[in-house]
């Protein structure tokens, strides 16, 4: 198991993140102070993936707010936690959380890019604080094998080149969140 830590660029927020490989694929579990259009809030998460980094599975919690939880099958049907069918995204394999850069690192491990090469996707972003889900275009690009990646959120118009480890997790994405040092 690994534990790291992101600081925001964008406010006083701090995510502490504990991420495992597992028999049949990878899970995340991590815990977010942050702040969004002035509102500060608390959130705690929960993913996990296959072994071909497809999300099946996401919690989040607000504290003192909202709850959502999304099943998938790793091929793009989803529901919530309720079995109710999620039609509105369908066909995204992905899932991106706003307030983390963690989930970057699904579809960079997932599209295996080759060095050069960018592809667009569709992904189920959800919204902090108030956890709207909705489907968006990104993309992205390896810009260096296995260290250098481009994210672009075609939906928002923002585009990041971001540096990542050997898993694929985000060490610097500009102007939003840095990799801290664990303390010793």
């Amino acid at each position: 198991m690994r534990e790291l830590r992101w600081a925001s660029e964008e406010g006083d927020g701090i995510e502490h993140l504990a991420f495992d490989a597992r028999a049949d694929g990878f899970a995340a579990e991590s815990a977010v102070v942050g702040q969004r259009y002035g509102n500060a809030y608390g959130l705690h998460y929960a993913v996990r993936v296959d072994a071909q980094w497809r999300t099946t599975y996401a919690w989040l919690k607000i504290v003192g707010g909202g709850e959502l939880e999304l099943y998938g099958d790793g091929n793009g049907h989803w529901s919530d936690g309720h079995g109710v069918v999620l039609d509105a995204i369908e066909g995204c394999v992905d899932i991106d959380i706003a307030a983390t850069p963690f989930t970057n690192t699904l579809p960079i491990r997932r599209l295996q890019l080759a060095e050069g090469e960018r592809r667009p996707i569709s992904v189920a972003y959800i919204s902090t604080p108030d956890l709207q889900v909705t489907r968006v275009e990104q993309a992205y690009s390896c810009l260096a094998l296995n260290r250098e990646y481009r994210y672009e959120g075609i939906f928002r118009d923002f585009t990041a080149d971001m540096q990542v480890d050997q898993d694929g997790l985000v060490i610097d994405y500009p102007t939003l969140f840095r990799r801290l040092p664990l303390a010793r």
